[in-house]
């Protein structure tokens, strides 16, 4: 079982799914280890690099490892790619693994574990790390949409805190459509309005629709060339 120091806060990131899933996990965590609520605090990328570090100990999820977080007491769990090692922070880190996995199954090793996290934690693994072959696939980046549309702190106040109301929540409905009639509508649009950069390179604008899926679905259909 790994032993974790206690938070002054928990840090994670606010655009995508596996940010909320992972900081709510962690706060959850918290609660049970040291009886209290610790603070969440989630951060789009160019903030969380202008944020000092001002606390003694901290709980960062799903912001990748950089040497400014290898501190003494501080934890960091993520799964992103990283060109340092710690020397005092304790990593926990697997890139086969979403951050909402591995914060989970510290959860687990506390009996934190339920059926309904099982199912949200399996389908936020398989959107953040894109797993196209997964049956599940499309359900899961109906999911991830969920944050990008309505965004982490409006979802986190919907839901209470607690992420198992997000499983089979009716504003995946909402999601669904969109998928049906917003995709196919900015594919077309992105597939005319390819700004070609150099030979082999070009620049894919997007105005409606999930960009990740339109730039993906492009390549496989070699539309940019």
């Amino acid at each position: 079982m790994v032993s974790l120091p206690k938070p002054e806060v928990i840090l994670t990131h606010e655009s995508d799914l596996d940010g909320l899933v992972s900081g709510l996990l962690l706060r959850r965590l918290a609660r049970r280890l040291f009886d209290t609520d610790v603070a969440l605090q989630a951060y789009h990328n160019h903030n969380w690099r202008q944020r000092s570090l001002p606390e003694k100990s901290a709980w960062v999820c799903d912001l990748t490892f950089e040497q400014r977080l290898d501190r003494p007491n501080w934890v960091i769990i993520d799964h992103h790619t990283t060109d340092f090692s710690p020397k005092y922070a304790q990593l926990i880190h697997d890139v086969n693994k979403s951050a909402g996995l591995l914060c989970y199954e510290l959860c687990q090793q506390h009996e934190l574990g339920t059926a309904r996290l099982d199912r949200l934690v399996q389908l936020n693994n398989v959107a953040d790390l894109f797993l196209e072959d997964d049956p599940d696939f499309i359900l899961a980046s109906d999911y991830a949409n969920l944050v990008k549309t309505y965004q982490f702190w409006n979802l986190e106040a919907l839901i209470e805190g607690n992420p198992e109301k997000l499983l089979d929540h009716p504003l995946l409905e909402v999601m669904e459509v969109k998928r049906r009639i917003e995709d196919p509508i900015g594919f077309a649009w992105s597939r005319s309005n390819i700004t070609e950069l150099g030979p082999a390179v070009g620049l894919v604008n997007t105005v409606i629709g999930n960009t990740n899926q339109i730039v993906h679905q492009l390549l496989e259909q070699r539309a940019t060339s």
